[in-house]
């Protein structure tokens, strides 16, 4: 059986085996560690029976940086369309190739979810490789759906879909939309 607990610092050098996937993106320790000191309460693990790091999620729950021209902000009174109110976000999520179709990823969004259903946040986002077609498979199945298209986002220019699930907050579901696929901002407009 495995547990979802905190991650830790020391947990950074033990969970390698969950970056192998080539379509995962790694860091350097400084951007964990980032996390880990300003969200410690998002960055989870999955840690096996045995020790072993099976999956872990880096999260944050933020708005953009700039005030919102209407206060308090609801999506439909923002002229800015990239304007991002306060909402998750999954930053990284990866589950070992040994360790997936367990549910893994399911635990560690759902924990995420109700973390920012407390702190009021109207969506949880994350960012997805356009060819990364069985993650997009596995969100779409938690009930995330495409909002936009990020055009050349990743460094090897490839697109990305920036996919979101509403949260209670957000009843009429403003943060979503249909066809979002076709719809496209450059990296400079998403923050």
């Amino acid at each position: 059986m495995s547990t979802v607990r905190p991650m830790t610092a020391q947990d950074l050098f033990k969970f390698n085996p969950c970056n192998l996937d080539h379509l995962t993106e790694t860091y350097h320790v400084g951007f964990y560690l980032e996390y880990l000191s300003k969200w410690p309460h998002l960055c989870q693990v999955i840690e096996s029976h045995d020790g072993q790091i099976e999956g872990y999620m880096l999260a944050k729950v933020e708005a953009s940086p700039w005030p919102a021209p209407v206060s308090p902000y609801a999506p439909g009174t923002n002229p800015d369309p990239n304007y991002l109110p306060w909402h998750g976000h999954i930053t990284a999520l990866s589950v070992s190739p040994l360790a997936r179709r367990l549910g893994h990823a399911s635990k560690l969004t759902d924990a995420l979810e109700r973390s920012c259903d407390a702190s009021n946040a109207w969506f949880v986002d994350l960012f997805v490789r356009e060819e990364n077609v069985a993650a997009q498979q596995l969100y779409k199945s938690l009930g995330y759906s495409v909002y936009r298209r990020v055009v050349k986002y990743y460094n090897d220019n490839s697109d990305a879909f920036d996919m979101r699930k509403p949260l209670s907050r957000d009843k009429k579901q403003e943060t979503i939309r249909e066809d979002g696929e076709n719809v496209s901002v450059a990296p400079e407009d998403v923050w």
